[in-house]
């Protein structure tokens, strides 16, 4: 059963300090890895990005987004895992997108990692219009 993974605006960083701190009391876990995906000041045509305004199709996103839990349980050794992904303007700077993973040992959150966050770029649906300082946008490539 998929659930929500979605925040409205930036990820806070007191919200990732919040859900590592959950974990302390799981003893089982050796180690925990995260990636935060963090909005970028990139330069395209001239215009720098200022914010990234994220959309999605939140039902067949939550679909996939469980799908990719189950294939990460499946294929690495994990106790647990969790992804958030920010929906509405996220500003250069702040946190978009914090996939964090933990298990009884190191190799298996490295791993996972790198292939969650590679799964969530080709496979969920979230689309990001890229804002420009002067009022014009682009829409975000994957890459």
């Amino acid at each position: 059963m998929s659930k929500n993974v979605f925040v409205e605006g930036p990820i806070s960083p007191e919200f990732i300090a919040e859900s590592i701190a959950k974990h302390q009391s799981k003893h089982t876990i050796g180690a925990h890895n995260i990636f935060l995906g963090q909005v970028r000041a990139d330069v395209i045509h001239d215009n720098t990005v200022v914010a990234i305004d994220y959309s999605a199709y939140k039902d067949m996103a939550n679909e996939a987004l469980y799908a990719i839990r189950e294939k990460a349980f499946a294929k690495f050794d994990l106790t647990c895992m969790h992804i958030y992904h920010s929906l509405g303007v996220v500003k250069a700077g702040e946190i978009c997108l914090f996939v964090f993973v933990s298990a009884t040992r190191r190799k298996q959150v490295y791993e996972a990692t790198e292939a969650i966050v590679n799964w969530i770029k080709t496979d969920v649906p979230i689309f990001g219009k890229e804002m420009f300082e002067n009022d014009t946008f682009t829409w975000k490539q994957n890459t």
